[in-house]
């Protein structure tokens, strides 16, 4: 399945977050804002987002300050 433009720069964002193990509120609300921006969070952009709040939930990523 082709990713999406949005899912994509989603996707980018999540990546640097997952390597660096960390997230900072800012990041976190830009990935929220990206995924929305369009006024349509798609099947792709969903399953990012899921695995995002899932590595903060376990906390193999941090969200931080």
């Amino acid at each position: 399945m082709k990713l999406s433009s949005g899912a994509k720069s989603l996707r980018s964002m999540i990546e640097k977050a997952i390597e660096d193990h960390k997230i900072t509120k800012s990041e976190y609300e830009m990935i929220i804002h990206q995924a929305t921006a369009d006024g349509h969070v798609d099947k792709q952009e969903r399953a990012l987002l899921s695995l995002l709040q899932d590595m903060i939930a376990d906390k193999s990523v941090k969200l931080v300050p």
